[in-house]
């Protein structure tokens, strides 16, 4: 099981109003250290140290210290490791959804393989609203795949894992089938935004993303609200707080960061002051290292001075 350094308390109550749930349209973010899912119900488990931060949904201490025949990597086990706190570059590239993550994960040390815990459980099997009709099954990414794209995206599936449909030939990434919700909810709107699998409006000029303001490919999926006849990208709808603070080049199928939980704060020798781990915003400028734009990327910043660099560029002296 993972080790934390301070002692868990497990809150089932909310009386003293000193805890809150996740809620966006409040502007208040309670995001899970091992699985960086919003905490929207009780009980969870919170640290003792008031300055920590550490939040973990009361399933994520559950979870098994190993698993075997993963079928990602089948010929080792895969062991339970945290990343809070564990280093100072804790984020890395799911090997499954090939998303960045900060959170809990399962790994092979011997052949550096790792999943974030959402992907570690993934079913053989799912039914998906834009297919359901038919059981779709997971399939692995292969090269001859390259000119297969995912239903959602419209990207190849040769190198990301995903589901196929055998009956229809139909295909989705395993990040596309899973990681986006059915409907979301922004505090800006008067409803609720539906999932949409296929175009909504007459014409394809008349596509225009709320969040970004680019205009967008229909046959793509997107976020679309009938009664104001508004759209967005799937990438830039506001998932999580952090996803209003910037969003992301080139359309991007799910929201780059959904796996990473910033905020956190860190100590290195060559540093004075505590760092924090964040969302390059435009507002950055350049990282004092390499001088590249610090937008779009997880950078460290201290909020006494103007130190700011890529999470890259930062020693690992922690």
């Amino acid at each position: 099981m993972f080790s934390h350094p301070h002692p868990l308390i497990l809150i089932e109550t909310l009386d003293n109003g000193s805890v809150s749930l996740h809620d966006p349209m409040k502007r208040v973010e309670l995001l899970c250290d091992g699985c960086v899912r919003p905490i929207t119900d009780l009980p969870f488990y919170r640290c003792s140290q008031d300055d920590c931060g550490f939040v973990l949904h009361e399933w994520c201490t559950r979870l098994p210290s190993e698993i075997q025949d993963h079928h990602g990597h089948p010929n080792h086990t895969l062991v339970l490791e945290p990343q809070y706190g564990r280093s100072l570059h804790g984020v890395f590239e799911c090997k499954i959804c090939k998303l960045y993550t900060n959170g809990f994960t399962y790994e092979c040390m011997e052949c550096e393989y790792r999943v974030d815990i959402n992907c570690a459980f993934i079913p053989d099997v799912i039914t998906h609203e834009a297919h359901p009709d038919h059981l779709l099954l997971r399939i692995e990414g292969s090269p001859n795949l390259s000119k297969t794209f995912c239903r959602a995206c419209r990207r190849s599936m040769d190198k990301q894992p995903g589901f196929r449909c055998p009956t229809c030939d139909l295909y989705l990434h395993t990040k596309c089938a899973l990681f986006l919700p059915g409907k979301i909810r922004h505090k800006y709107d008067k409803h609720a935004l539906s999932l949409r699998y296929y175009p909504a409006e007459n014409h394809r000029s008349e596509y225009f993303c709320e969040i970004c303001e680019d205009e967008f490919d229909p046959e793509k999926w997107f976020y679309h609200c009938s009664t104001c006849a508004s759209s967005m990208h799937t990438a830039c709808a506001p998932l999580k707080l952090y996803c209003e603070k910037s969003v992301l080049p080139d359309d991007l199928p799910v929201f780059w960061f959904l796996n990473v939980k910033f905020g956190r704060t860190v100590e290195i020798i060559h540093h004075p002051h505590p760092l924090t781990y964040e969302q390059g915003l435009s507002a950055d400028g350049e990282c004092d290292v390499c001088h590249e734009q610090l937008q779009h990327y997880v950078i460290f910043k201290c909020s006494r001075c103007k130190f700011t660099r890529h999470r890259w560029c930062v020693k690992k002296h922690v």
